[in-house]
């Protein structure tokens, strides 16, 4: 079974971000199950080291970190796949309908997403969730705003590469509308790039959505959320095990999306397929 699957997936890398995802899409599924303590019972000894009754030690407020790491990811996984999601959508359609329809509707998203990316992509969603105020949901706001302008630009040139090839141009002179044609024919032959970027981009994503939180633009206490659950361990410093486990947290997920990502590059690049081919041989 696993010689059937292409040569791309069966690296060591590629191993290890697939088990990693499958093993925090576990988590968030079955959080409740998994988690020894309720993740806001303040009920045991305040700052408790690693020990056998609680793994991750406590918190500062007498909380069992393991537990609220598991809980998180109820709340930081599934928020960074719909902001992912949202941007692909959003992103994708904008700059498809530019590359396609040229003209006005070309110069109109183009010089939004320009004047997106002429600010830091921190320091926008920061003033935007700012500006919305200090909330979760706030903060996926501004997590969005800034990123679908990526989705668009790459959509675009991908569009603009495919609308004059041959079976494009077939398809209208056979009386096809423009949207059918945008829809059948062009959509279908640009998802593969877009699907790499996203993947590549939900690390991304869960970074920044983290960093608001932690700069107190996002979650808010109690939420179990693991940019906040860093940001309450810089008032504790000495207790490393309050900080250290939600940062290994996102780190592992940061990661196996990374690795998902290149290998995705690889399975879908028929170049990369092959160098890597031949690398093995």
């Amino acid at each position: 079974m696993i010689r059937r699957l292409p040569e791309a997936w069966r690296k060591p890398l590629a191993v290890a971000g697939v088990v990693i995802v499958a093993g925090w899409l576990i988590i968030v599924l079955a959080a409740p199950l998994i988690a020894p303590y309720d993740p806001l019972a303040q009920k045991f000894p305040r700052l408790e080291s690693p020990s056998g009754g609680h793994w991750f030690g406590t918190d500062d407020l007498g909380r069992d970190v393991l537990s609220r790491v598991l809980y998180g990811a109820r709340i930081s996984i599934p928020l960074t796949l719909l902001l992912v999601v949202l941007s692909v959508v959003i992103g994708g359609l904008l700059g498809a309908c530019a590359g396609y329809f040229g003209r006005w509707v070309d110069e109109t998203v183009m010089r939004i997403a320009d004047l997106v990316f002429a600010f830091p992509t921190v320091i926008l969603a920061m003033a935007v969730a700012a500006s919305l105020g200090a909330s979760l949901r706030n903060a996926v706001l501004a997590v969005l705003v800034v990123s679908w302008p990526a989705y668009a630009r790459v959509t675009r040139g991908l569009v603009l590469g495919m609308r004059t090839r041959e079976f494009v141009v077939s398809g209208r002179l056979l009386g096809f509308s423009a949207w059918r044609s945008l829809r059948t024919d062009v959509l279908p032959n640009v998802t593969g790039p877009i699907v790499v970027l996203a993947t590549l981009d939900i690390g991304t994503q869960l970074l920044l959505l983290s960093g608001l939180s932690f700069l107190g633009l996002g979650a808010k206490p109690p939420t179990s959320e693991w940019g906040a659950m860093v940001a309450s361990a810089t008032q504790v410093f000495d207790k490393w095990w309050v900080g250290v486990f939600p940062g290994l947290a996102i780190l592992t997920v940061v990661l196996a999306f990374n690795f998902l990502g290149d290998t995705m590059r690889d399975a879908l690049d028929p170049q990369s397929a092959r160098a890597i081919k031949e690398r093995a041989l």
